[in-house]
């Protein structure tokens, strides 16, 4: 570590950029090559049914999952991230009450792994097998489960009773399988963050059984819609490869605009005073074009944007978005880097409770740059300041108040310290090197190593994520 750095850089970096005129060569105008990922093959084929309760306060759900492990295995591994402290503190769960392997009823583990003391459930759903799978031999798993939504969340599982509005995301009991690696069991924290790890996933059908009436966002491409004469409405949506999916279900205004391709649609629920939803498009429109400037196309045909008054920040999910009552212009950056995690997390996926910079650092990093971000944006001083390559369990542990240090550290250190990477070694050979490290790990969960091999050839990049402590 080279005594003195300081990381005041992001906001030097960001002014040449503006200042000279200069652009980005761009992941779009990269040619990858040969090394462009594909996805997984054997990915899990999941069948998704959410029965919405008239009130808005619970969900019963139904999932079906074909798995093909990659490894032998004699057991399934599941997380029930809704019984996280955050939302199960703040009243939402996930139980699950039933499960079936190949047909047969099939004895299941429920494991606290984080969840707080009291909550109605553990994060954690083991599922013996009655016999061993080897690698490359399908089993099918059928999963019974309730959600209750407490409310008025600030998460990503909740309802309002005032605005007459639900949403509900990675809200079923989610496959913690990483290929080449096995069952992911790392415990829940106390952190406000994401800790979940997914390979991609066929979502071959999710239907959504709201009330009719009601407008439904969700993930993927919508697939039509079916009245019942129970007075419902199936709603139907499939997408070929995402890592988790997103629902809402309400009072919605809803407003839809094709974005580069991209079919975008905004929801604002009834209570939501900040910005219209034209407001909301113009913004996705402005921020996704930079982004699509500097890391190529949009990974996704379809965009769900839905705009709660519940809310004050972002979250994100591949192919959609939940967002607070903010004003998006005035709040530009966190929409760019909301969207900026379609491409860190949703393209090129990590374990985020293990290497959570490398979907926040990186979803930094790319809103900063797209932005053209003038402000001071980060003043540590490296040295003093804990490894960005922290995991959550590290925040929870080491910290009284692990947020602030996490965000401090993860978000801004870590993107700042890409900013000063790229302006060391130059735009193109930089942005090249992304260009790489995204084709390569495009469908698949990344890991420090294989930034290391994207960047291989540009030590000063290595030296840099080196000093934060990201690649110790």
């Amino acid at each position: 570590m080279r005594a003195g750095r300081r990381w005041s850089t992001v906001a030097l970096a960001c002014s040449a950029l503006v200042l000279s005129g200069c652009t980005s060569a761009g992941l779009g105008d990269a040619d990858p090559g040969a090394d462009d990922a594909e996805p997984w093959p054997d990915r899990p084929v999941v069948d998704l049914r959410f029965e919405v309760a008239p009130d808005l306060a619970t969900v019963a759900g139904r999932e079906v999952v074909e798995f093909t492990p990659d490894l032998d295995t004699c057991e399934l591994v599941f997380r029930s991230w809704p019984n996280k402290p955050a939302t199960s503190r703040a009243g939402s769960s996930l139980t699950v009450s039933d499960v079936r392997v190949d047909g047969r009823d099939a004895d299941f583990l429920v494991i606290a792994a984080g969840a707080p003391e009291g909550a109605p459930a553990g994060t954690l759903v083991e599922v013996p097998l009655a016999d061993c799978v080897s690698a490359g031999q399908t089993v099918t798993a059928e999963l019974t489960f309730d959600l209750v939504l407490g409310e008025e969340v600030n998460e990503r599982v909740g309802t309002s009773s005032d605005a007459e509005v639900a949403w509900f995301a990675t809200a079923f009991p989610l496959l913690a399988w990483e290929r080449g690696r096995g069952w992911e069991r790392g415990p829940a924290v106390p952190v406000i963050g994401e800790t979940a790890v997914s390979e991609d996933f066929l979502l071959d059908s999710m239907e959504v059984v709201a009330p009719s009436g009601y407008e439904v966002l969700g993930t993927g491409a919508a697939d039509g819609a079916e009245d019942q004469q129970d007075g419902t409405t199936v709603h139907r949506f499939t997408a070929p490869a995402v890592r988790d999916v997103a629902v809402a279900v309400g009072e919605l205004d809803v407003a839809e605009r094709t974005i580069d391709g991209v079919r975008v649609r905004v929801g604002l629920d009834q209570r939501v005073g900040e910005a219209d939803t034209e407001a909301w498009l113009d913004q996705v429109e402005e921020s996704n074009g930079e982004l699509v400037d500097l890391l190529g196309p949009f990974p996704y045909d379809d965009l769900w944007v839905v705009v709660l008054s519940a809310q004050t920040s972002g979250i994100e999910f591949p192919g959609a978005i939940q967002f607070g009552d903010v004003d998006p212009d005035d709040r530009r950056g966190l929409v760019t880097h909301e969207l900026a995690h379609m491409w860190f997390y949703g393209l090129v996926g990590n374990d985020q409770g293990e290497h959570p910079w490398l979907d926040e650092s990186f979803a930094t990093f790319a809103q900063t740059v797209a932005d053209g971000d003038e402000q001071p944006f980060a003043h540590l001083a490296a040295e003093d300041s804990p490894p960005v390559g922290g995991s959550m369990a590290y925040w929870a542990a080491e910290f009284r108040r692990p947020n602030s240090a996490y965000y401090d550290t993860v978000y801004t250190l870590g993107g700042a310290a890409l900013v000063e990477a790229r302006q060391q070694v130059g735009e193109e050979a930089f942005d090249a090197a992304l260009a790489d490290y995204v084709a390569v790990n495009a469908h698949s969960i990344a890991t420090p190593d294989d930034v290391r091999e994207a960047f291989a050839d540009l030590p000063e990049v290595l030296e840099v994520l080196r000093e934060v402590g990201a690649l110790s």
